[in-house]
């Protein structure tokens, strides 16, 4: 522990930008913008499959952005990249105010996906797994942190202020935030990049050989670990958007789910500290076939269960589940496809990612509307993480083969 905190201590400034990316990124996450969703299903006259069709509209048009503008995270520093995606993300803030017409309100989500969900996390990843080679796994796992504290104060707060200010000044008050909080901190932090030092430890994980994104759309093991680093996207988003659904057809209280995402965040906090030390000591490859097993169970727990205390137990599961699968989503793909053009490769993973979370309200959505089950809809999911899970052990024994083979050739 004692080392821990010594990590903590030298490398402060990076970690506390990184993790501040992660935190303002909430502002384009599901768990937030669906917090808006009563009001705008009143305010816009849209169904639950309405709404999670403009959802799906939008957040489709940022995963196909993506890949084209994730690649300047190669090209331009990290300062650079913040003053142009913090800007863009109050913007889109603004939007989400000011929406009358279902035109703006798609164009609001577009860019609050993209540039919060998409750029904020996709520049501090990318910067972090680059910054940091045998502490990466516990590098990533604090600045990962931001996802937890953003779930912990902001649904809370949001349901507050949205009562006291409306919810559309509560969209202006997070524009504010970004512009007069968020972009001096983080253009700050990352105004120098961290070199490697000679008190760093030596890597123990050899990462992959250098592969261009060509070659990588050619490889099959990469569409077979999609089917795991989907998942969760999918899965995640429908259930944060479905929310104020879910409360109502459980008869619980939206109040009272708001604050179990306390819980989420406390055990999502631990788990994410624990998975980053455990993939420097074992490797993201080594993990990779558990780390859909706790979102199973969580959705098993909120198919199947409808006592009042079920969402506390559910984000207790899913807590896990995103401490595990975020901070190893993050450390794997160096250990599979190297460093030399990791942005262009992890925004084609994050476009997919995206296209996952977009489809997942639009899907279900549609399915809701036309009489299927929700609870039975929570189920199958379950039991897909189960199914993946088996395959990422076949995955990740073949991945760690062909790494072995190509360190030594």
């Amino acid at each position: 522990m004692t080392g821990f905190f010594i990590f903590l201590r030298e490398n402060a400034r990076w970690l506390a930008g990184g993790l501040l990316f992660t935190f303002f990124s909430s502002f384009g996450q599901t768990f937030f913008i669906s917090l808006s969703a009563g009001y705008i299903r009143e305010d816009f006259g849209l169904t639950h499959g309405g709404f999670g069709m403009v959802y799906m509209i939008a957040t489709l048009g940022s995963a196909l952005t993506l890949p084209y503008l994730g690649t300047i995270v190669d090209r331009y520093s990290v300062r650079q990249v913040t003053f142009l995606i913090v800007p863009v993300l109050a913007v889109a803030c603004v939007l989400m105010a000011l929406a009358h017409h279902v035109a703006v309100l798609v164009t609001a989500i577009y860019l609050l996906r993209l540039f919060g969900q998409g750029m904020m996390v996709h520049n501090a990843v990318t910067a972090t797994a680059r910054w940091f080679s045998a502490q990466r796994g516990r590098a990533i796992s604090v600045i990962i942190l931001g996802h937890n504290v953003g779930d912990a104060l902001l649904p809370v707060l949001f349901v507050a202020l949205a009562v006291a200010f409306g919810w559309r000044n509560t969209w202006l008050i997070a524009a504010a935030v970004l512009m007069v909080i968020a972009l001096p901190l983080l253009s700050t932090l990352v105004a120098v990049g961290r070199t490697p030092r000679s008190t760093d430890p030596a890597p123990r994980i050899v990462d992959a050989r250098d592969w261009t994104r060509a070659e990588v759309v050619r490889d099959p093991m990469f569409y077979l670990l999609m089917l795991g680093v989907m998942a969760p996207g999918f899965i995640v988003t429908t259930i944060f958007f479905h929310q104020v659904y879910l409360v109502e057809l459980r008869g619980w209280s939206l109040g009272v789910f708001a604050a179990s995402f306390t819980v989420a965040a406390l055990v999502n906090s631990i788990f994410t500290l624990v998975s980053g030390q455990l993939i420097d000591r074992l490797s993201g490859l080594a993990l990779l076939p558990f780390v859909l097993v706790p979102l199973g169970v969580a959705c098993l727990i909120l198919g199947i269960l409808e006592a009042q205390w079920v969402p506390f137990l559910f984000m207790a599961f899913l807590g896990f589940s995103n401490g595990l699968s975020t901070t190893l989503f993050g450390a794997v793909w160096p250990e599979v496809y190297g460093l030399k053009n990791l942005g262009a490769i992890r925004a084609l993973v994050f476009s997919a990612i995206v296209f996952a979370s977009a489809a997942g309200p639009g899907i279900t959505g549609y399915m809701i509307d036309h009489g299927v089950d929700y609870p039975h809809q929570l189920v199958t999911m379950a039991l897909y993480c189960f199914a993946v899970s088996l395959l990422m052990l076949h995955i990740s024994r073949r991945l760690r083969k062909r790494a072995m083979a190509d360190h030594v050739s």
